[in-house]
């Protein structure tokens, strides 16, 4: 029999009723996952699922770029104190990345996001840039949790160039295995912070996210787990794998373990619902070993994996910003950290304040 509290929890998320295959309204995209091995080998992944093509391309932007929050007018600026390794999609936003020091910070589609209205007078950030501002200025999620606690600048939705809303919530994770997932709630930011937030999925909220993995934790992973592309069933999955896979210290198990996971909550290419455009197909995955700082790249696409050695890259000042294209070349497989070549960086998307 399942707890009492967690019957309640679960009933009060999905309106009194228990429903196997479907407990959550929404079916949002992505999947974000951190594993905890040993001797501190800490890796953490994620999928994005997209109804399109994003023309995803690497980055890597250096120390001391200045930097503004993606608005015309009203927006904040600030100056790059780590370098970083991004994926960008639509050439107008930094979705996924690490930084030099090991922060990863990942963006997800959350539809029921609730920014601060227009009207705020605080300096603002696109979602676009938002994932930017956390590499560029934090090395730890306990440094990034304590700034961004002070909601000193507001977080301002865009209309993504396929006319879909561009709402999101945020993940961060570092080498210490430390984890926040920040989204906007009625307006306001929420942050749960803890080394035991390692999955985050989309739709519902996050609090409410736990109360239905809860139900399947009651459950137990041997015995069944939900099969759907949904985002409770993903987060259900994801929850239970990241700690039943391998723990290893090798960090060639500890990814290709990550990998594995990623891939069990993906959804195959060419599945899409038109009515919910949030129920889609997975293009690409990242898998970033905090430990060792080595980000990977799958595009489901390719053949192939690629990745960048952090170890191998100059982030100075003087570098510059530089691009590995991806779009169009889905033959690029293995170690690409030579192959980036020097670009102006993208711009982010811009919406009106």
């Amino acid at each position: 029999m399942l707890r009492p509290s967690v019957l309640a929890a679960v009933r009060a998320v999905v309106g009194g009723t228990l429903v196997f295959a479907s407990l959550c309204f929404h079916a949002d995209a992505c999947t974000r996952a951190v594993y905890l091995g040993p001797e501190g080998q800490v890796v953490t992944g994620r999928s994005m699922d997209w109804q399109e093509d994003m023309h995803t391309n690497l980055w890597i932007f250096p120390r001391g770029m200045a930097r503004d929050g993606g608005l015309d007018q009203g927006a904040l600026t600030w100056t790059s104190l780590y370098g970083s390794v991004v994926a960008s999609v639509y050439e107008g936003a930094s979705a996924d990345g690490m930084n030099e020091k090991g922060l990863v910070a990942n963006i997800l589609y959350l539809a029921e996001s609730e920014y601060p209205p227009a009207s705020d007078p605080r300096p603002a950030v696109t979602v676009c840039a938002w994932t930017q501002y956390v590499l560029d200025r934090f090395a730890t999620v306990k440094e990034a949790v304590a700034e961004l606690g002070k909601e000193t600048f507001r977080v301002v939705p865009i209309t993504t160039p396929n006319g879909r809303p561009g709402m999101v919530h945020l993940a961060i994770s570092d080498p210490s295995g430390d984890s926040a997932i920040l989204e906007y709630v009625a307006g306001k930011l929420r942050i749960h912070h803890g080394r035991e937030y390692q999955v985050m999925t989309n739709s519902p909220l996050f609090d409410q996210q736990l109360a239905l993995n809860r139900y399947w934790e009651e459950i137990g992973g041997t015995v069944m787990l939900p099969g759907t592309n949904r985002a409770a069933d993903r987060f259900a999955r994801a929850s239970f794998y990241i700690n039943a896979c391998r723990q290893s210290a090798d960090p060639r198990e500890a990814v290709a373990d990550v990998f594995s996971v990623m891939r069990n909550v993906g959804v195959p290419r060419g599945i899409t619902t038109p009515d919910k455009p949030n129920i889609s197909s997975t293009i690409w995955r990242t898998v970033a070993d905090q430990k060792q700082r080595i980000y990977f790249y799958e595009s489901t696409f390719s053949p192939s994996v690629v990745w960048v050695k952090f170890a191998d890259l100059d982030f100075g000042p003087t570098a510059g910003v530089r691009k590995l294209q991806l779009d169009g070349e889905p033959d690029r497989a293995g170690n690409q950290t030579a192959e980036f070549r020097p670009a102006e960086p993208f711009r982010f998307l811009r919406e009106k304040p």
